[in-house]
């Protein structure tokens, strides 16, 4: 159970953010629904949550900009009182192959996927700090772990959310504070279901249970390692994937 604790989800309003809130929401935990652009989105995945007897908020920010995640983290505490979950899922893709890539493609992606999730942990690791509990879950990828031909700023930024997360676990493990990363496989989303039908079976012949995975399968495992259950689970890298990386 998640009951009364405080969480901020950033990319909250679509996918598996979304699915990352509904879940959290369901288990008890006050849900800070972080978006960027899409706010009719975020609205209406906090109305569901509401609907349902959940508590929901939304919060608008570009977590590429510090300062604007610093407004929002004061906020979230002036209101709140706390923060004790953090779930780094905002990203974007813009891919390309290496040699045809735009600079600009490739900051960004940067920017808004690592850089976010540094922006993002060291401005709520103030308030867990103090608090001496917290619990972050990164938004990683198996393309992070293994690469992917056409996709070299979305793993080169999903292979620094794993740093980061190590390096982020030991600085502050000793206050009670645990870090730790998701790494999805192929999840079905909008993104999925738009792939030719021959690419499907290409893709599903490489995934051991023969099938994608869900939303709700990644949000059972960060339900689980914001839990108290994981509490002595630090610096790892979970692969939620079907078995594609064995």
């Amino acid at each position: 159970m998640l009951r009364d604790r405080v969480v901020l989800i950033t990319g909250g309003g679509k996918g598996i953010g979304a699915a990352i809130a509904e879940k959290m929401a369901s288990r008890g935990a006050t849900v800070i629904i972080n978006y960027s652009h899409s706010e009719a989105a975020a609205k209406q995945v906090q109305s569901g949550i509401r609907r349902n007897g959940g508590k929901a908020d939304i919060f608008c920010c570009d977590v590429s900009d510090h300062n604007s995640v610093k407004a929002m983290m004061g906020d979230i505490i002036q209101h709140y009182g706390r923060l004790d979950i953090l779930v780094n899922n905002a990203g974007i893709v813009k891919d390309g192959l290496l040699m045809r890539m735009k600079e600009n493609d490739f900051d960004e992606v940067i920017d808004i996927n690592l850089k976010g999730t540094f922006n993002c942990i060291q401005t709520a690791a103030h308030q867990m700090l103090r608090q001496r509990y917290g619990r972050i879950v990164n938004m990683s990828s198996v393309v992070g772990i293994y690469g992917n031909a056409g996709q070299v700023n979305y793993a080169a930024s999903k292979a620094g959310i794993i740093g980061l997360t190590r390096s982020a676990a030991k600085e502050l493990g000793s206050r009670g504070i645990t870090v730790n990363a998701i790494a999805p496989g192929f999840i079905r989303t909008d993104m999925t279901d738009g792939l030719s039908e021959e690419l499907k079976k290409k893709i599903l012949s490489t995934i051991s249970l023969g099938s994608f995975g869900t939303v709700e399968d990644i949000a059972h495992a960060a339900c689980f390692l914001a839990s108290d259950e994981a509490r002595y689970i630090t610096g790892q890298v979970l692969a939620v994937d079907g078995g594609i990386s064995m």
